[in-house]
């Protein structure tokens, strides 16, 4: 699953695709470069971020997500968002799946969008919110947490009319857990296998990555970009760290993988399957 973030404060492209031509054309160049599925966001929900209006979300991602369609995107777009209007126009555009990190919590009534349009849905596990996943104390046993958050949105799902088969299921990394807590839960995914759904996880270019790193002393600490500056280069050793989580991700049990770097994380998932292969 490529990410495309069409927001001016994503963590990680800084904005680089707010420009609708500029994400019309990564969101084709992912595809050529073998992405299987496109997932496009209008809001940030990196620590700290701040929700932004409906209408604005939609602004962002909607003439997006047309404009693709138009031009002959052949891979299902997904619309990460858990506003139910955001939601129900994106499958009207062309989506065909909603990416909600609160797991049907912030709103159950986005349910009925996807049940209306018999649409897939990723639930993701989150602690708190964006503005405040980072500042809750750490939970003990995250696992088992993971997996009564899984079973909470799986009920809501259910209530709602939503059958199993439509359900991926994201761990969340990075969204209220520890460092270490992201290592131990993509070393655990195998533990969420009998829940029966998919399950996706998306570390890449992710703080405990980053990190892990910068403590090794094999990635320079991060420093500010130069004012007026759009993006940053994305150092290859965060590449790496990144190609190194997918590979531990796809061989404990992820089913898909969401990712930045496309192209360079393709050969990484072949790979990793063809372990699990053999």
């Amino acid at each position: 699953m490529g990410i495309l973030n069409v927001t001016p404060d994503s963590f990680s492209e800084q904005g680089v695709y707010f420009d609708r031509k500029a994400a019309v054309t990564r969101g084709l160049e992912m595809e050529r470069e073998g992405a299987d599925l496109l997932d496009i966001g209008g809001e940030s929900t990196r620590p700290g971020s701040l929700p932004v209006e409906e209408e604005e979300e939609m602004d962002r991602t909607i003439p997006v997500i047309e404009a693709l369609c138009r031009k002959g995107l052949s891979i299902p777009i997904s619309i990460d968002t858990y506003k139910p209007r955001v939601a129900e126009r994106a499958l009207q555009a062309g989506a065909e799946i909603v990416n909600d990190v609160s797991g049907l919590r912030y709103d159950p009534s986005l349910a009925s969008a996807v049940r209306d349009h018999r649409a897939a849905i990723v639930l993701m596990h989150l602690r708190g919110t964006p503005r405040t996943m980072q500042s809750l104390p750490p939970v003990r046993k995250i696992v088992p947490t993971v997996r009564r958050g899984f079973s909470a949105s799986l009920r809501r799902a259910s209530q709602a009319g939503i059958r199993k088969r439509q359900i991926i299921l994201d761990p969340g990394i990075g969204f209220g857990k520890s460092l270490e807590q992201n290592f131990e839960i993509v070393a655990n995914l195998f533990r969420f296998a009998d829940l029966g759904c998919p399950i996706l996880v998306g570390p890449s270019r992710k703080s405990f990555i980053r990190k892990t790193l910068e403590e090794l002393s094999a990635l320079p600490a991060r420093k500010n970009s130069p004012p007026g500056t759009k993006g940053a280069l994305v150092p290859e050793e965060l590449v790496f760290g990144t190609a190194a989580a997918v590979t531990a991700a796809i061989l404990h049990g992820a089913h898909i993988v969401r990712v930045h770097d496309v192209r360079q994380m393709l050969p990484v998932a072949r790979i990793a399957d063809r372990f699990l292969a053999g």
